[in-house]
């Protein structure tokens, strides 16, 4: 039996918004508020991941800041292209920003409720505010011809336990999730939340382990569907969606901010096996459904 139309419009919908809003909020304030910053630092606060997105869920519970040294930034340009752009080594890296974010953030809560994580600065949650994972990172420009003003802008930042490079692009994956939402005309991120919730089912009836299938890696994946699949109904919807999954190349798949292959053997890459398995599991959920 199909899983009913009912379901599916239960799982899209979008968890509470508030308290992510509040906890951001606060974040920025211990950042802006009380600290005394180096003279001439500048730097942005926003939220990325699914509270940003609008693709959270009943459930979802951390809130992911990122916080980005604008004053300086890293590139893809060798140092021969540096110096034909004058591009200078900055004095104020992103270490030192790291140390004064962590800083600043131990002055304004508990410092208890503050620590390091390999990829983040955990924040604790309250009454009043959700836990929070913090990245910390600084501007990457991604050139793609050799003038002052001709790159892509994404951030990066160094994992703590190997410090390895990790570069990424949230804001263009945001208004890329924007542009998909409007040209399905509003069935993209509904969908998104029914397919998380419906991996929450799998997990929570023992057919799947809890890390095969990271919101982040869901959210690419459907990205890659055609927006024609999207609308009509939920059952059509689905329908359409997983039958396009089931037939496609995963190897060409690319990240929500199309500046990344989603599928490869860097940890911040999905595994292709983890996906193909993930869409047999939901195809089989949908044949034998019993609600």
């Amino acid at each position: 039996m199909a899983i009913p139309e009912s379901q599916l419009k239960t799982w899209s919908h979008q968890g509470a918004i508030t308290t992510a809003k509040a906890t951001a909020d606060s974040i920025k304030n211990a950042l802006n508020t009380y600290y005394n910053w180096p003279e001439g630092i500048k730097f942005e606060t926003y939220l990325q991941g699914s509270y940003k997105n609008d693709t959270n869920i009943r459930g979802d519970m951390d809130v992911d800041v990122v916080v980005q040294l604008n004053t300086t930034f890293c590139s893809n340009l060798n140092e021969e292209q540096k110096t034909i752009l004058g591009i200078t080594p900055a004095g104020y890296k992103w270490k030192d920003f790291r140390d004064d974010v962590f800083q600043a953030l131990k002055d304004y809560y508990d410092s208890t409720d503050i620590t390091e994580g390999n990829k983040s600065i955990k924040v604790k949650g309250s009454n009043n505010r959700l836990p929070a994972d913090v990245v910390v990172c600084i501007q990457y420009r991604k050139y793609y011809k050799l003038e002052p003003n001709a790159y892509i802008e994404g951030m990066c930042f160094w994992s703590k336990n190997d410090n390895r490079q990790i570069i990424n692009y949230p804001k263009i994956h945001y208004d890329n999730g924007v542009s998909k939402h409007q040209n399905s005309n509003n069935w993209y991120k509904p969908t998104v939340r029914t397919f998380k919730n419906i991996r929450n089912y799998l997990h929570d009836n023992y057919y799947i382990s809890k890390d095969l299938v990271p919101s982040y890696f869901l959210e690419c994946m459907l990205y890659n569907v055609p927006t024609s699949k999207f609308g009509v109904s939920y059952q059509e919807t689905f329908c359409n969606v997983v039958n396009w999954l089931a037939k496609a190349n995963l190897d060409d798949f690319i990240c929500q901010n199309e500046q990344l292959k989603l599928f490869g053997p860097t940890p911040e890459q999905w595994n292709i096996n983890q996906a193909k398995d993930f869409i047999k599991k939901i195809i089989s959920l949908w044949n034998n459904w019993n609600g």
